[in-house]
């Protein structure tokens, strides 16, 4: 295939380009490093066909780049975000045998870069391209809340949504993720002296100990419902009754009816020690990303493709959930994962296979041309 052999031949530059973006060192809420980081993009994108804006926001700046085409656009989503504070790595960026390590070359600075020689083949081939419209956004890490207004609304003029996220760790696109819902349950007791008069105090540890049991068993492991009550604290020195207790809680469903039985279920969630009451806050984060006929037909394009090039390539299902949750959400077909292959995640051992870039590469401009 014409498309393999050029991204081949272009791996040394696509090595250097992705250097540059991932020293470019952007974790979220660094608004120098984010800075950097759109600064490249810019400098990347902005000689190609299109025209690329500039949104400025408090958590750092978001680009859109259009080109126009027939119909409806494909809308691409790329963040340049990522976990690592600065300095996490000895060395931003270093080549170690097949790999290439550094923060964020996984999630998901190398996917963005694939799109970027996607683009490039393209208009070195004169190969016909739909309608597109790329956001990179600097807050996928902490739940895209700048971001989400934008990719909904352009999700909503789109036909379909690709996400640069990494594939699985088996190199699968992903047609499904779990949603995520993050809550806060808080007791609320009375105060007393532990020594003197304890029978006046109405402890909220306890009482949320009796709750977190609750919560636990909400679970449905079968069908893949999780809740972990991860972070909790409560009172203030060791001779007085707790006053207060709260509970940090992920919930984690593939489907939106799972996560409505348990909101449901925690809204109802009632006391058991006398004079004690319960605040629930917070709700869903992510919505679920269920697979659709059109989702999955959309994934068979890239299968077909993949096959052409060496790839055999099955529907991912994951537990995270990423910004295609969103456009799912909308009834929008969403194909995810369609980044570099790669593995660790969020660990300061984070990678990408130099030698599979090629055909990453080349499976997303493919997939863009059939497509147009």
């Amino acid at each position: 295939m014409e498309t393999l052999a050029w991204m081949q031949a272009k791996l040394p530059e696509f090595l250097k380009d992705l250097e540059t973006f991932v020293r470019r060192e952007s974790p979220t809420k660094d608004p120098k490093g984010l800075q950097e980081a759109a600064a490249f993009l810019e400098e990347a994108f902005g000689p190609l066909q299109g025209r690329l804006s500039r949104k400025d926001t408090p958590l750092g700046p978001i680009l859109l780049l259009k080109r126009e085409g027939e119909g409806a656009p494909i809308l691409i989503l790329c963040h340049y975000d990522t976990v690592h504070p600065k300095g996490s790595f000895p060395e931003p960026f270093r080549l170690e045998r097949d790999r290439a390590v550094g923060p964020g070359v996984y999630d998901m600075k190398g996917g963005i870069m694939a799109l970027l020689y996607a683009l490039r083949h393209a208009e070195a081939s004169s190969r016909r391209l739909p309608a597109l419209e790329i956001l990179f956004t600097p807050d996928e890490e902490i739940g895209s809340k700048e971001s989400r207004p934008l990719i909904e609304a352009a999700a909503k003029k789109a036909r379909a949504v690709l996400v640069l996220e990494p594939p699985t760790a088996e190199g699968d696109p992903k047609v499904a993720r779990k949603g995520v819902g993050l809550y806060r349950l808080k007791a609320l007791g009375k105060a007393a002296h532990q020594g003197v008069e304890p029978e006046k105090g109405v402890n909220a540890i306890l009482e949320l100990a009796h709750q977190i049991v609750k919560v636990a068993a909400l679970e449905d492991r079968e069908k893949g419902t999780t809740l972990g009550p991860n972070v909790v604290a409560g009172g203030t020195v060791s001779n007085v009754v707790a006053e207060e207790a709260w509970v940090e809680i992920d919930l984690r469903a593939w489907t939106l009816e799972e996560v409505r039985r348990v909101e449901e279920s925690l809204k109802h969630l009632t006391p058991v020690l006398p004079g004690a009451r319960l605040e629930l806050s917070g709700g869903l984060n992510r919505p679920p990303m269920e697979p659709t006929a059109e989702s999955l037909a959309l994934f068979e394009k890239a299968r077909a493709i993949g096959e052409a090039l060496g790839l055999s390539l099955r529907p991912g299902r994951v537990g995270g959930g990423s910004d295609g949750n969103f456009t799912a959400a909308l009834g929008v077909p969403t194909l995810d994962g369609l980044g570099l292959l790669g593995g660790d995640a969020h660990q300061k051992t984070e990678y990408v296979v130099v030698s599979e870039i090629p055909r990453r590469a080349a499976l997303l401009a493919e997939l863009l041309y059939a497509l147009a």
